[in-house]
């Protein structure tokens, strides 16, 4: 165990690419779900031989887009479509998934004032349920604010209401945003809505509803999912990783991260105490560095997807003081998913549904819907009731018996499902699911990241690797490009926007075939890597 740093804090240092590999290095992987193993997966099929291992501190693979299952039914954790602008993404589905990747075609509904919507929206539904004087609000509303909008949009109330107008906000958009993050709208950063929305309109809704076909993210009608569920994907690209000769190491979790300066020298690991739903626990706040005696895994170069806030906590010898103030202000929203057996066969036949009332559950997810094989009786179904909430919360202490209660009492409630037709539940807690995009969280994360740009041979990766809420095909783009960094290639993965993932235009650039990558890269020499 090392003694404290106890010299000055180390200055931020111009952002490098990572040595390449030479033959024989090994390559370490912290965490084991779609950017983990993904980079793994590239760099044993561009690199054969490369030592790669994959330490994933769940007793599954997969991260929040794994796949569960209680006696034969297999339920996702939240909803996974597999749908993607990005060429390499999409061909890395179908090479590893290959006759199990099934299409599907999308329902979804929203469930508002006692009433269904769907979504995407179509006219004559909203109509119907909304009536014709609120509609003719709605309009009105959405012409003054397109006359007269906020002049600044830093917050999601203001970038919605631009693009939505008041009425529809305060309709469908402030009451659900809350539910989800826990906090109001108005304290939330703009860069959620436009990562998330996107170029979706109210127009532009109207008239794919009218005409049909649509490339937004948003408002996509059939996609790709993996016959048994997204962890599917996962499973089959660790078992590939083991073929190749690497090593994927289940309930291993990462307690301290070993560093001489800039460089990563190591890491320690333990086994994840197994608690209900094997959810690891956290460095403790008070032990920011050293962590008790466990196994030291050493490599050459490492990439990280773990949360940012627990890296920073995790580093010996500590980070500079300013670095772990800033990594302590990062904020995460948790969720928890019951998953409900019924005795009744497809209640609804939604994938999933909205859920704007003032009932506690956010989301609902009918998992046949999303494949039939993930339902094992087809005189039963399954069911997923999701709650957003905050670890030590009310929610998040609540008894598994009692989280069966009252979701069973809740879908009853909605009029989804009969709670005496449950037979079987199994509640799941997923910390850090969602990075919380607050009002302090760009500057702290301004800081982090201006630290970690300096280490000479550690990058990271994903959705809390680089605190973004991005979905599974930006996660994977991002550990491609830092594969790909390590074969010589020159890539920044914190400007690894999410618009590259779904802008109409986008397109692949190959670097010219008869480059040469010389020995020191350009972007090594001005101190800055290339914009993804």
């Amino acid at each position: 165990m090392s003694e404290r740093d106890t010299s000055p804090p180390t200055p931020a240092l111009p952002a490098q690419t990572p040595a390449r590999l030479a033959p024989g290095d090994r390559v370490v992987m912290i965490g084991g779900g779609p950017a983990g193993l993904t980079a793994a997966y590239e760099l044993l099929k561009r690199r054969p031989g490369t030592r790669v291992t994959v330490l994933e501190a769940l007793g599954l693979v997969g991260g929040i887009s794994r796949t569960e299952s209680l006696e034969g039914y297999r339920f996702d954790i939240g909803g996974h479509r597999f749908f993607t602008k990005v060429p390499e993404v999409e061909a890395m589905w179908h090479e590893v998934l290959g006759a199990e990747f099934i299409r599907v075609k999308r329902l979804s509904r929203i469930f508002y004032r006692g009433k269904f919507y769907d979504y995407p929206l179509k006219p004559l539904n909203a109509l119907r349920n909304i009536g014709l004087y609120e509609t003719v609000r709605i309009l009105l509303s959405l012409l003054k604010w397109k006359v007269r909008p906020y002049r600044q949009e830093d917050t999601f109330t203001q970038w919605v209401t631009n693009r939505f107008g008041g009425r529809l906000y305060m309709h469908f958009f402030h009451s659900y945003t809350q539910k989800v993050w826990g906090t109001p709208p108005q304290q939330i950063r703009a860069d959620w809505a436009a990562q998330r929305i996107q170029n979706l309109t109210l127009w532009k809704a109207i008239m794919v509803s009218i005409k049909g076909g649509n490339d937004t993210r948003s408002l996509i009608e059939t996609f790709n999912y993996p016959r048994l569920g997204p962890g599917q994907m996962w499973e089959m690209t660790a078992a590939a990783i083991e073929d190749r000769g690497g090593t994927v190491a289940l309930n291993t979790q990462v307690v301290t991260v070993r560093r001489e300066g800039m460089r990563v020298t190591g890491l320690v690991t333990r086994p994840t105490p197994l608690q209900d739903g094997g959810q690891p626990g956290e460095q403790p706040e008070d032990q920011p560095g050293p962590a008790p005696a466990g196994v030291e895994i050493a490599g050459e170069s490492f990439i990280n997807s773990m949360d940012l806030r627990g890296l920073v906590r995790a580093m010996d010898p500590p980070a500079p003081p300013e670095v772990r103030a800033a990594a302590e202000k990062l904020r995460y929203r948790d969720f928890l998913i019951v998953t409900l057996v019924l005795a009744d066969p497809d209640p609804f036949p939604d994938n999933w549904i909205y859920v704007h009332t003032r009932v506690k559950v956010g989301r609902i997810q009918n998992f046949r819907a999303w494949s039939a094989d993930m339902v094992p009786d087809p005189g039963t179904s399954s069911i997923g009731m999701e709650y957003f909430c905050q670890e030590g919360d009310d929610l998040w202490t609540m008894s598994d018996e009692g989280l069966r209660d009252l979701a069973a009492r809740e879908l009853e409630e909605l009029g989804l499902g009969r709670a005496e037709a449950v037979v079987k539940a199994k509640v799941i807690r997923q910390p850090k699911a969602y990075p919380v995009y607050d009002t302090d969280y760009q500057e702290a994360l301004g800081v982090v990241r201006g630290w970690l740009d300096g280490f000479e041979n550690l990058q990271t990766v994903g959705r809390n690797g680089l605190h973004r809420y991005n979905n599974q095909d930006h996660s994977m783009l991002s550990a491609l490009y830092a594969a790909r960094n390590l074969m010589g290639e020159c890539h920044d993965l914190w400007e690894v926007n999410v618009e590259r993932s779904y802008h109409e235009e986008f397109e692949v650039k190959e670097p010219p075939r008869s480059a040469k990558p010389a020995k020191t890269t350009s972007c090594e020499q001005s101190g800055s890597k290339a914009s993804a």
